[in-house]
């Protein structure tokens, strides 16, 4: 890090991107373990 480098904060647009990708990521968890469960009902 540069001493000129500004404070470490994201921009609002990447912080909010941050956020949709992490509830992405969560939401594709939960779809892959109902899935699992589906598929080994079967």
């Amino acid at each position: 890090m540069l001493w000129s480098d500004p404070e470490n904060k994201p921009p609002k647009e990447l912080r909010d991107t941050q956020e949709m990708l992490r509830r992405l990521s969560v939401l594709m968890a939960l779809a892959m373990v109902l899935a699992m469960l589906v598929i080994g009902v079967r």
